[in-house]
Parts: C-alpha cells; sequence; structure tokens
C-alpha cells in the first residue's frame, strides 16, 4: 500500500490542481463525446428509460466544438471559485463544485455499467477525479479546514453547475451550428 507524503503538496497547490483535473476529465469527454454519441445513439436511444429520451436526442447531435463551450463557461467560473479557496480560505462554492464533480465519477460509471460500454469521461473519472476528490477532501478534513459537517452543508452549493452546464450546451449550439 502506497502512503502519500502530505507534505509532498500544499493545500494551496492541491487547491489549484481541481482545475487540472477538471480539464483532463472534460478533455476525455470533449474528445470522445460527439463519435461516441453518432456511434452509439440508436443503441442507447433504446436503453434508456423515456424519462431522459428528450435529454439524449437533444445530446445526439453534439459536436465536440459545442460541448467545448460548455466546458469552457465552467471553467471560467471555476477559476474565480478556486481563487477564493485557494487564497481567501472561502470554501463554499469550492466544495460544492468538488462535490458535484465527486458525484459526477459515479454519473459516468453508472452509465458505463447500465450500457455494458465505455461512456466518454468514465476513465478520467476513475482515474483522475475519483483519486483527486477522495484525497482533496481527506487533506480538508484533516487539516481542519471544514468539517464533515461543512462538506454536507457545502455539497449542494454545486448544484448552481446544472442551470450553467444547461446554459452552456445551449451557447454552444447557437455558437457553433451545423
Amino acid at each position: 500500500m502506497m502512503i502519500i507524503d502530505d507534505s509532498i503538496i500544499t493545500m494551496n497547490s492541491l487547491m489549484w490542481l481541481f482545475l487540472a483535473a477538471f480539464m483532463i476529465h472534460d478533455f476525455e469527454e470533449i474528445i470522445f463525446v460527439e463519435s461516441w454519441m453518432k456511434k452509439n445513439y440508436q443503441r442507447i436511444h433504446k436503453l434508456v428509460p423515456s424519462s431522459l429520451g428528450n435529454m439524449i436526442r437533444n445530446m445526439s447531435d453534439i459536436k465536440s466544438s459545442q460541448f467545448a463551450i460548455a466546458v469552457f463557461i465552467e471553467f471560467i467560473v471555476f477559476i474565480p471559485v478556486t481563487y477564493l479557496a485557494a487564497e481567501h480560505n472561502s470554501y463554499i462554492l469550492f466544495v460544492g463544485v468538488n462535490s458535484l464533480l465527486f458525484i459526477h465519477v459515479f454519473t459516468h460509471l453508472g452509465q458505463s455499467i447500465y450500457l455494458k460500454s465505455y461512456t466518454p469521461g468514465v476513465i478520467t473519472g476513475l482515474i483522475v477525479v475519483l483519486p483527486y476528490s477522495l484525497y482533496l477532501f481527506y487533506r480538508m478534513l484533516n487539516e481542519e479546514l471544514v468539517s464533515m459537517k461543512d462538506i454536507l452543508l457545502y455539497a449542494p452549493s454545486g448544484l448552481i453547475l446544472i442551470p450553467l452546464v444547461m446554459f452552456g450546451h445551449k451557447l454552444g449550439k447557437i455558437v457553433i451550428r451545423e
């Protein structure tokens, strides 16, 4: 078993690495979403519950460049969120967006298990985001920057990403046309 020496990386650096973990994960999604959706739409459309049909249909013709617009919008928001946490000890939104990113890993894993196939984002979710998130929360708790109660209380603030992502996808379809 490998033991990580917490003194190797400062908490400040670990927080700033959130931006890298997010982008590495989203690069996988950007690169593969268009071709994966073209190749798998007919199959997944038949497998998903009808309540998710509209969402799948809306994503069926997504271009990687359109998806990148949504990622860009998120990234622009994540910069000040990370700055506030790393430089000013304001953790509410930082914990919230990291909680949502952590949960997001399990949506990718669940999709892959349900569809019995690779889904864009599952690999980097498991090998980058999951270990990063676990280590980040471990360090924040261990260094008493937050308590478990704080994490549970701050986690819902990450839900601000839902309308932000939806806006990003709509903007992507407006800016990047077929």
